[in-house]
């Protein structure tokens, strides 16, 4: 049953023929912190924003953060049955030919944790515990928890804009300082990702 859906794409530019450079982007389109009304009203659906990008030993790392504007000392929220998904399509038909699953789940004593299924040259199903930097296979690595949102935002800039028609924004005023996010990042192998081609497009997707 699809109570909420929530999605983000990135897509990403010779990276196997510039591997040395840094990850250029071509086009995002994204979801934000404040979404339709029924997304918001799942927050561990709603996802805030997709980050991605290579490193010098042939991986890629992707970012998936949601739950936003969680205020600083309050506990994350989990739920067992929203799926969450990272897609790449590495021949550009906008098929993904990758798709990686995460579930979060608890065990006896009411432990939260994480599984991953289908990362990108590791190992075919991972799971652990939250907070911990759980071996993928082959060197790569999952983790997922709680951290400092990252995004940068001056809402009462933007509000004031809208009603002014006059430039309102204060870069010192960060309407997200003081809440967080709940991420979930993992490691692929580069050459699992990009295949025999150059580039690569990623997105993210939650279904509960």
């Amino acid at each position: 049953m699809k109570t909420s859906r929530s999605s983000a794409r990135l897509v990403v530019v010779g990276l196997a023929a510039a591997a040395a450079l840094p990850l250029l982007s071509d086009t995002v389109s994204a979801a934000d912190h404040l979404d339709a009304p029924k997304t918001m009203m799942n927050q561990a659906a709603d996802i805030t924003d997709v980050y991605a990008w290579h490193t010098d030993d042939a991986k890629v790392v992707a970012v998936v953060n949601f739950s936003g504007l969680i205020e600083s000392g309050v506990e994350p929220k989990f739920d067992s049955k929203v799926v969450y998904g990272i897609h790449i399509d590495n021949d550009a038909d906008g098929v993904a030919d990758h798709d990686v699953w995460f579930r979060f789940g608890q065990n006896g004593a009411g432990d939260w944790g994480i599984q991953a299924v289908g990362i990108p040259g590791g190992t075919p199903t991972v799971s652990g515990p939250l907070n911990t930097s759980i071996d993928a296979g082959l060197g790569l690595r999952l983790w997922a928890g709680l951290r400092d949102d990252p995004f940068f935002f001056d809402l009462d800039g933007f509000k004031a804009t809208l009603s002014s028609s006059t430039l309102s924004f204060n870069k010192d005023n960060d309407t997200f300082a003081g809440t967080n996010v709940t991420s979930i990042v993992v490691e692929m192998s580069t050459d699992a990702v990009v295949g025999a081609g150059s580039t690569f497009q990623l997105w993210a997707s939650t279904r509960a």
